[in-house]
């Protein structure tokens, strides 16, 4: 049995993964993104490109992969690594690229600065990430590592420091550690904001020998993937996390419930526990401390109610995921019983950090309310989508046209849909609304996890709205009246609107539902599921009211309210690009050579739309229909 403290033995981990990361920085590196973003862009033939293309040439360089950095956009991406040059990182990869970089870069001295998409260390040549706006607005506390570590090989994480903090708490009190989460003031990062500290401080104070630690992965948000790229890309730091609340709590066993529709996240994590493991982070006796603790995965089926913290314990009890009334809470009465503490993979993530550097250091950056950092999946109409980490506090102006570039081609921003299906769309005037719990909630939106989808001049609110209450009708589990029948009503008046069929009266209908169903559901999905609804009634009511009293969708998106038409005097007799574009046959060839739409077989598909060369721009979308009698008047 080894005398060693626990400083000694951490000590001795830690640079044995020093000296393991060191051997490999002497050879050439190559990293490839395979996250499931990089996956998806086709990461893994890239990667097997680099294989085969190292292999022919004999040359000794390592392949390796890694997770996501957060430039989604760029995907697949890789950085190459080579002593005597700043390591560069490529973007938009394929396997052409891959033959030039081998062939002038590894086996060569050409790094290819054409095609590089940034340097990863200061240099004199090429500019780093903090040369872009991007850099200047991201402040990156959990998502530093990700995309330059292999989260496969626990060295990487050790050697830079990785389980220190749980060093460091193994010689502390409890209630020392307890007090610093406290302090801090994190808040809760899965949509609430509780401040962790106080749900710990409650688990830890409630009897009982048996406590559990889980983590919630549940992240079913549309467009979110926040959770899913760290637990991908660093899943060592939520597992630190956890050790350092279940010694703090006083629990010997947790869990990371991750939705199984998220197999590489399960993959990497359960990984990172048998390592852990294996080098005495988990199980008996972490560190030789006396302290024990274990965790493993729980694959959750992918309902979106399980993301509330009841519905979720219930359903790893193997009961329906329904949520329950509380009190009593989970930190008192949870999972089998026994008090529990239940945070989100991001509130994990940042514990690490704040017990190594301190809670005044977590405060300094953020606002007073709400220290710390957001981090944000930026998705829909903008240029650079991605993974993004930034003070609390910065605008919503500064997220999406700084660092994410503003609105592809020369559209109009209209609006944010921050807080996922629960959230709330925001229009250009709430744009330098500060990010954080409390300026959100006065706009009438909420934080959430950290899903914001950006909607342009051509998405319709009516439409958006829609979309998002059939997502929680479709997810509600139905325990409630409110919730089950309110939403069904709402969905129902939507739908109406949608078609043109609504009335003034039905807005009013409308709103008085939103009300009813947000203060009589027991749980937040049914409080929160009004929030599109309400905030667009708040912010575009004008586009209800054209769809009720003009039968006309603005935006020209509602299907009921559009119809296609082929210009006659831009169309081409030449051009058949339409014809063979539409799948029901609907555009025909008329008797003077210029193509027609037969409405009764289109289905509005857009095809035709898509497919029309440039240089005609013939097909164009009317709304309302009533206007194709003029159009088709006219052209005769």
């Amino acid at each position: 049995m080894s005398t060693a403290t626990v400083a000694e033995q951490y000590r001795a981990l830690r640079q044995e993964a020093a000296a393991a990361v060191e051997a490999l920085k002497q050879k050439p590196v190559v990293w490839v993104g395979t996250a499931t973003c990089g996956v998806a862009a086709g990461a893994l033939k890239i990667k097997e490109a680099f294989e085969q293309e190292i292999k022919e040439r004999g040359l000794d360089v390592a392949v390796l992969e890694t997770g996501c950095m957060g430039h989604c956009y760029a995907e697949p991406m890789a950085i190459i690594a080579k002593p005597g040059h700043v390591p560069l990182c490529y973007g938009r990869l394929d396997e052409g690229l891959v033959h030039r970089l081998v062939v002038d870069f590894l086996d060569g001295d050409d790094p290819g600065y054409e095609y590089a998409l940034v340097a990863l260390e200061p240099n004199d040549l090429f500019p780093t990430f903090s040369d872009f706006p991007r850099g200047v607005y991201e402040e990156k506390m959990i998502l530093e590592q990700c995309g330059f570590i292999d989260p496969g090989n626990m060295d990487h994480y050790l050697a830079r420091d990785g389980y220190a903090a749980v060093a460091k708490i193994l010689e502390m009190k409890p209630e020392e550690v307890l007090a610093e989460v406290k302090a801090a003031n994190l808040r809760g990062r899965g949509g609430a904001g509780f401040p962790a500290g106080e749900k710990w401080e409650a688990c830890r104070k409630a009897p009982g020998e048996q406590k559990y630690v889980i983590c919630n992965g549940d992240e079913g948000d549309p467009g979110a993937f926040m959770d899913r790229g760290l637990l991908e890309s660093d899943p060592h730091r939520v597992i630190e996390g956890m050790i350092i609340c279940a010694y703090a709590v006083g629990a010997s066993r947790g869990y990371l419930y991750i939705r199984a529709e998220y197999p590489k996240a399960v993959e990497r994590v359960e990984g990172a526990i048998a390592r852990a493991r294996e080098k005495g982070l988990l199980g008996q006796s972490i560190l030789g401390s006396g302290f024990s603790f274990d965790l493993e995965v729980f694959q959750g089926s992918g309902a979106f109610v399980c993301g509330e913290s009841s519905a979720l314990v219930r359903s790893m009890e193997g009961k329906m995921g329904i949520p329950e009334v509380r009190p009593p809470r989970l930190a008192e009465s949870g999972f089998r019983g026994c008090p529990t503490v239940l945070n989100n993979v991001k509130t994990f993530a940042y514990v690490p950090a704040i017990i190594m550097k301190g809670a005044d250091w977590f405060r300094s950056t953020g606002t007073a309310g709400s220290p710390g950092t957001a981090v944000f999946s930026l998705v829909g109409k903008v240029n650079n989508t991605g993974l993004v980490e930034v003070p609390m506090g910065t605008t919503l102006r500064q997220l999406i046209f700084d660092v994410g570039e503003g609105i592809p081609g020369d559209k109009k921003f209209k609006a944010a849909q921050i807080g996922g299906p629960s959230g709330g769309c925001l229009p250009e005037a709430m744009l330098d609304v500060p990010i954080d719990f409390d300026s959100l909630q006065e706009a009438g939106a909420i934080m959430g996890s950290g899903g914001l989808v950006v909607l342009n001049e051509d998405d319709c609110m009516v439409a958006v709205a829609r979309y998002f209450l059939e997502f929680t009708q479709h997810e509600s589990c139905g325990k409630c009246t409110f919730c089950r029948l309110g939403t069904r009503h709402m969905l129902d008046i939507l739908t109406d609107i949608s078609r043109g069929k609504g009335s003034l009266e039905s807005l009013e209908l409308l709103q008085e539902l939103c009300e009813d169903v947000r203060d009589g559901s027991l749980c937040n999905l049914g409080k929160t599921a009004p929030n599109p609804v309400l905030t667009t009634l708040r912010y575009f009511r004008d586009e209800y009211e054209a769809h009720i009293l003009e039968g006309r969708c603005p935006s020209l998106m509602c299907k009921d309210l559009i119809v296609y038409y082929i210009e006659p005097k831009k169309c081409s007799k030449l051009c058949n690009v339409c014809v063979g574009s539409c799948p029901t046959e609907a555009i025909y060839t008329r008797d003077d050579g210029l193509k027609a739409i037969n409405q009764e077989k289109c289905v509005k598909c857009d095809n035709c739309l898509k497919t029309c060369p440039v240089e005609y721009n013939a097909v164009i979308k009317l709304s309302p229909p009533s206007l194709l009698a003029e159009k088709e008047g006219k052209s005769k």
